[in-house]
């Protein structure tokens, strides 16, 4: 808690994040929008242009309503930079500009939503995390929640995060959330307590935990609190008295051993929930197997992250174990963990029994050959509709390229496959081309950086995923391709320069010269021998 970076009286310095935007660029964008749909374009030709009246009400609802789905996805992934988020945002508000003008002016088929309707979908969401990070006292409590004091109201999710409450401001909300928590089904207090000394950090999540006790929450996010064990005990009332949560997070909140199992102790059931996320903790191998308690008990369970959480080999066995259990499993992140081959092989078992996956993240694990090559045999039998796959930095060399290539071809739907930071080299990368050669034709990124690939396995790459209707990014940097291969790459990219990724980091000169001086046909000296294992593979040009 106070081990966070100290807030000024008006805000907290943090890293620039593009999430949110400013109250300055999102009244732009309504100026914009409201010109989108009063001028002449091919689409107010086609469907009718708006009054200026009509517009400004459009354009209004648009971004608010953009600027909310857009910040629902930055409170899933806040470890970002929100870039995704702004994306989002983008395009949402294009999406929905080109329904409200194929709706055309009121009175042609139906009415646009009334402002009266407009305001009653925001009520349902009340939110202060817009805007600088700061410290809020009691003052600043009552008017920024004089909202929620309105009798009439109808919020059922609030939103706290990016304002550091003092005891003062903690008073002040305590009576409000009271009279509120039966109403209440999601509530973010997320970076609630930043930079408060812990003695009045503790006692502030105690008068929080106490005012929301017994409300029956969906989702509740704790996230980025540094909580610890002292807490997670702080908020032991709250916790104890949830037992239909649908969605939980706890990210970068210091879960240590002693707060995982605190986490395993307080909450009462676990049976309804769907989402539970764990990123960047200090959880080890002792708190993993008190969370595998948890998860062993959320048979529901659809989206786990347990990602940058110091996991070694006994954790992840019994995490992997524990999963087993989560047949209804579609997005599994434990990237960044000491897993090992033990527990990537243990990890294949599990995966086994989950037929509904659709995203899969196992990337620094240590899983070397034998634990990719478990796992990467075990998803060709099973997740049929499996779009993203990330194994990068196990130590993957091309032993294991086989065995992966098949698992890549049964996955017709991929769209986004991570193998970056393995030794691949020029046989695998040709191997990992050629199973993307048939179908795949909503795959948009491959990532194969520093893979010691040369200038053979590049160019294939290349060749085969240019042609791609969906294909959005190919990323071979760090890599050992020579000037002419590059230059042969660039060539295949002519006519969409923007889907090669920088070529900065990569070495032309670079790789083991005894392994050149061998022959064993990774070098330039032997790019001969690829040039004729690539004869029976070669995708023409556009």
């Amino acid at each position: 808690m106070d081990a966070a970076a100290p807030l000024t009286s008006q805000r907290r310095p943090f890293s620039v994040k593009l999430w949110p935007p400013s109250k300055n660029t999102r009244e732009t964008l309504v100026e914009r929008m409201m010109r989108n749909l009063t001028s002449e374009s091919i689409f107010t030709r086609k469907y009718g242009s708006l009054s200026p009246e009509e517009a400004e009400e459009s354009a209004k609802r648009i971004e608010d309503e953009a600027f909310t789905t857009a910040n629902q996805h930055y409170e899933k992934e806040p470890d970002g930079d929100g870039g995704s988020a702004v994306q989002l945002y983008a395009k949402e508000c294009s999406k929905r500009i080109l329904e409200v003008l194929k709706k055309g002016p009121k009175g042609r088929d139906e009415k646009l939503p009334t402002s009266e309707s407009a305001k009653a979908y925001r009520e349902t969401f009340f939110d202060i995390s817009k805007g600088q990070r700061a410290f809020i006292e009691a003052e600043e409590a009552e008017e920024l929640l004089r909202p929620l004091k309105d009798p009439e109201n109808s919020f059922t999710k609030i939103c706290f995060s990016n304002r550091s409450f003092g005891l003062g401001a903690a008073h002040v909300a305590e009576p409000i959330l009271i009279s509120l928590k039966h109403q209440l089904k999601e509530v973010d207090l997320s970076d609630f307590i930043a930079g408060r000394p812990e003695t009045e950090a503790l006692e502030v999540m105690s008068i929080f935990s106490a005012a929301l006790e017994g409300s029956v929450l969906n989702s509740l996010n704790l996230s980025n609190n540094a909580l610890g064990e002292k807490g997670v005990r702080a908020f032991d009332a709250l916790l104890k008295s949830q037992s239909q949560l649908e969605e939980l997070y706890l990210m970068n909140d210091g879960i240590s051993e002693e707060a995982a199992r605190a986490v395993c102790e307080l909450i009462p059931s676990t049976e309804k929930l769907r989402v539970l996320h764990f990123h960047n903790n200090m959880t080890g191998d002792e708190g993993a197997i008190a969370i595998a308690e948890v998860v062993k008990c959320s048979s529901l369970l659809e989206d786990f992250r347990c990602s940058s959480t110091r996991i070694g080999s006994d954790g992840g066995v019994a995490l992997s174990e524990a999963l087993e259990n989560c047949i209804r499993l579609k997005k599994l992140d434990l990237r960044d963990n000491m897993f090992g081959v033990d527990a990537g092989v243990s990890l294949s078992k599990a995966l086994s029994k989950h037929a509904n996956l659709t995203e899969v993240y196992l990337s620094y694990l240590n899983l070397e050959d034998a634990g990719a090559i478990a796992i990467a045999n075990v998803l060709k039998e099973t997740a049929p509709s499996l779009t993203v796959l990330d194994m990068a930095g196990n130590d993957i060399t091309v032993e294991a390229a086989p065995a992966i290539s098949a698992c890549i071809s049964a996955k017709n739907l991929l769209t986004k496959l991570n193998l970056a930071e393995n030794e691949l080299k020029d046989e695998g990368a040709i191997q990992i081309g050629k199973a993307l050669q048939e179908g795949h034709e909503q795959l948009t990124e491959v990532d194969l950086n520093t893979n010691s690939i040369r200038r053979a396995g590049a160019r294939f790459l290349a060749q085969v995923v240019v042609q791609k209707p969906e294909f959005k990014l190919l990323n071979i940097d760090g890599n050992y391709i020579s000037e002419d291969g590059i230059d042969e790459v660039k060539s295949i990219f002519k006519k969409s320069p923007e889907m090669l990724a920088s070529l900065d980091e990569n070495d032309p000169e670079g790789g083991d010269e005894d392994e050149d001086e061998e022959g064993d046909g990774e070098g330039e000296a032997d790019e001969g021998e690829l040039e004729l294992k690539l004869k029976n593979l070669e995708v023409g040009e556009e």
